[in-house]
């Protein structure tokens, strides 16, 4: 059965998914079986073009080409960093600042291969931030990355000292709860406190661009999963 996606924009140009957290950008390179969006689109399209990816355990917009020509041209807007790129994050702690540009540059980890690092020899990497909501001991943050180093959003936060709320290689908790958020959860002692999210806090909401003289502005809404999370968040805030 062929999974479902939500497809948030198409034209003869491009096709923009709102991506569900688990779900592989790309085929694995080891396991080219495991679900992913490029395999279930080529399924549904004739022909489909990789332009990008988003972590797998990042929801939010992915884009694909329908033609070689797009498929040329949104890899040029890509590699010049010419594609405003918006993402919500939720973080431990807040930023110091309401906002500015972390600048920070990125290496991979020599001891660690599925991780990066900061080190004055990696490579040149900009984000800029903005603070969007407070809450206890937590917060809503637009990143917009300005360079596209592998894990950038994640790494620069955790440098920052505002880690990704769940994410599992630069953070502090793998999962959250009620109990975490409230410090007294008001439940008894034999309740089960089930987790508000397990996975990295992080969705690429909004992407701006022009191609062939023409201007998007696509936009996926945040998942249920990250909506409860603020709304939790907000609720006993305000208590």
């Amino acid at each position: 059965m062929v999974q479902k996606l939500n497809i948030v924009f198409e034209d003869s140009n491009i096709i923009a998914l709102n991506k569900p957290s688990g779900l592989l950008s790309i085929p694995d390179r080891f396991d080219p079986e495991k679900p992913n969006a490029y395999t279930i689109l080529k399924s549904l399209y004739p022909e489909v073009w990789i332009v990008h990816r988003i972590d797998k355990e990042t929801s939010g917009l992915l884009l694909f080409a329908k033609n070689e020509v797009a498929h040329r041209d949104l890899n040029i807007l890509f590699e010049s960093h010419t594609i405003d790129k918006n993402y919500i994050c939720f973080t431990e702690s807040a930023p110091l600042e309401e906002e500015g540009i972390i600048d920070a540059p990125i290496a991979h980890s020599p001891a660690h291969t599925s991780k990066m690092m900061i080190h004055p020899k990696g490579k040149s990497s900009q984000t800029k931030f903005k603070l969007l909501e407070r809450y206890h001991g937590h917060s809503c943050v637009l990143a917009k990355p300005l360079s596209g180093r592998t894990h950038q959003i994640r790494i620069h936060f955790a440098y920052m000292g505002c880690p990704l709320i769940c994410d599992p290689l630069y953070g502090i908790r793998t999962e959250i709860s009620i109990a975490d958020i409230k410090k007294r959860p008001g439940l008894s002692k034999d309740q089960e406190i089930r987790p508000l999210l397990q996975r990295t806090a992080l969705h690429s909401w909004k992407l701006n661009f022009i191609l062939n003289a023409v201007s998007y502005e696509l936009e996926a809404e945040l998942p249920k999963d990250l909506k409860a999370l603020q709304n939790q968040l907000r609720k006993w805030t305000k208590n």
